[in-house]
């Protein structure tokens, strides 16, 4: 068949981006991850206000979690260890994000003082 039919090969090896565009790329990237620890300590903060609510109670007293969108009657004692895992669970995905955080906040200063950015 004919030749132009095959993708051409420099295609393939298209340069980086301008440091402009990998700079902002990098910005808009803490941004979000700025925004979803937000997100995740507000739910935190929620399942610590609940755990604290619910540990001065007797464990065999009546409580409620919302599972998905249907409200199932548990006891304290079942509720409490899934409300803590969760809290720890939320504690080491906020952590993970604001590492990863700090290492893109050190890249996108590095780019900036390399190639006088801002």
């Amino acid at each position: 068949m004919s030749a132009a039919a095959a993708p051409p090969a420099a295609a393939n090896n298209a340069p980086a981006a301008p440091p402009q565009i990998q700079y902002r790329d990098i910005m808009a990237e803490c941004q979000r991850l700025m925004q979803k620890i937000a997100e995740l300590e507000v739910d935190r903060n929620e399942h610590m206000l609940v755990e604290d609510t619910l540990k001065p109670l007797d464990p065999s007293r009546r409580a409620y979690r919302l599972v998905g969108e249907v409200l199932v009657e548990r006891s304290v004692s079942e509720v409490l260890p899934s409300v803590t895992a969760n809290k720890d669970n939320l504690n080491a995905t906020i952590a993970a994000l604001r590492q990863r955080l700090t290492i893109r906040q050190k890249e996108a200063a590095d780019l900036k003082a390399k190639y006088n950015l801002g």
